[in-house]
């Protein structure tokens, strides 16, 4: 039986620094010396999305159906479908044709150290999806247990894979790292013993299709990277401080009602959001229920959703120098606005 599937996590979250945007076309945005803050009007502004409209993005899709960002006074925002070519959120971002965008470290760090003038300033995902799926019968549970074994990596994945060698204390040798396209249909032929995946994706399908499978994730092996982090620029920042508040105010209270009710987030992107899709409503149900488990852990529990600890964005900056990325936090990150979001809003944080 062969295998199809998104290739959402290949084409967004891969290592390569050119993959989001180019040097040349950087730092041509990052001169533009505009002042206007791109992305749309006062109200409705523009959100970037860092894939089609799937369940990925079911936090706004109830910020929106429940009128969360229109009682923040930011009208109904316009969600850009991404994924495709140059329709990188740091494209967007740099170019002024978005507002704010949903992406990953990985993406933005090489574009800052190019020249951009961007910041992280909030984090959906407290794990990056990135993991190794392998057959139930002969379970790959650690990098480790790699050794010796045949691993389908995709082209754009090698950086992420051999940061993962890295983290782990592995050398290229370890492994016999076999190129792959995306469909990992040589996985359940046996031609490959692990497989490079996105954990809310390619293990619920296989295992639907009737390919038993484990898996482990990048994150718990010392490359615990965030990701669909929110990012801006910093003359956003510097501008139009109360209206980005605004907004993560609502994207929390969407996301904490996504979290709340998988069912509910699947049939919005099935049958409204990502209708034209053809998505799969009990396959999407499965999947909105695994992310959670990527949105939801204790820091997020007891700090409020899309929040990130000090401690955390150590580890991603630690994970980014892994990967090549020499970044300091300071240029990356900024927490302040969403420590201010709940600061003035105490009600925000809910039980999970």
């Amino acid at each position: 039986m062969a295998y199809t599937f998104d290739r959402r996590s290949f084409l967004r979250y891969s290592m390569i620094a050119g993959g989001a945007v180019g040097s040349a076309s950087v730092l041509a945005a990052c001169s533009s010396g505009s002042s206007d803050s791109g992305g749309g009007s006062a109200t409705n502004p523009k959100v970037q999305l860092s894939w089609q409209k799937n369940i990925e993005f079911a936090g706004e899709y109830f910020a929106i159906e429940n009128g969360y960002y229109e009682a923040a006074g930011l009208g109904t925002p316009e969600l850009i479908t991404g994924g495709g070519p140059g329709t990188g959120v740091e494209t967007g971002l740099t170019s002024n044709k978005v507002w704010i965008g949903m992406t990953a470290p990985q993406l933005t760090a090489p574009v800052i150290l190019q020249g951009a003038a961007l910041k992280t300033i909030a984090a959906t995902f407290q794990k990056n999806p990135f993991c190794i799926v392998s057959g139930a019968q002969s379970p790959i549970l650690s990098p480790q247990d790699m050794r010796g074994k045949k691993i389908g990596v995709q082209a754009s994945n090698e950086n992420v894979f051999k940061a993962l060698l890295t983290a782990n204390g592995m050398v290229d040798s370890d492994v016999q790292k076999i190129t792959v396209q995306y469909d990992p249909t040589p996985l359940t032929t046996g031609e490959v013993d692990g497989w490079v995946s996105y954990v809310t994706n390619e293990p619920i399908t296989l295992a639907e299709g009737g390919f038993p499978n484990a898996n482990f994730l990048f994150a718990d092996f010392n490359l615990p990277l965030v990701a669909e982090t929110l990012v801006v620029r910093q003359e956003t920042i510097d501008n139009e401080r109360d209206k980005l508040k605004a907004f993560l105010k609502a994207d929390i209270q969407g996301w904490y009602d996504a979290v709340a009710d998988p069912a509910k987030s699947a049939e919005l992107a099935v049958t409204k959001y990502g209708k034209d899709l053809g998505l799969e409503l009990g396959e999407q149900t499965k999947e909105a229920e695994a992310q959670n488990l990527l949105v939801v852990n204790d820091d997020s529990k007891a700090n409020g959703l899309l929040t990130m600890t000090p401690a955390l964005i150590d580890l991603n900056i630690e994970a980014l120098a892994k990967a090549g990325y020499e970044i300091a936090a300071e240029q990356l990150f900024d927490m302040s606005l969403i420590q201010e979001v709940y600061a003035e809003n105490p009600d925000l944080k809910k039980p999970i």
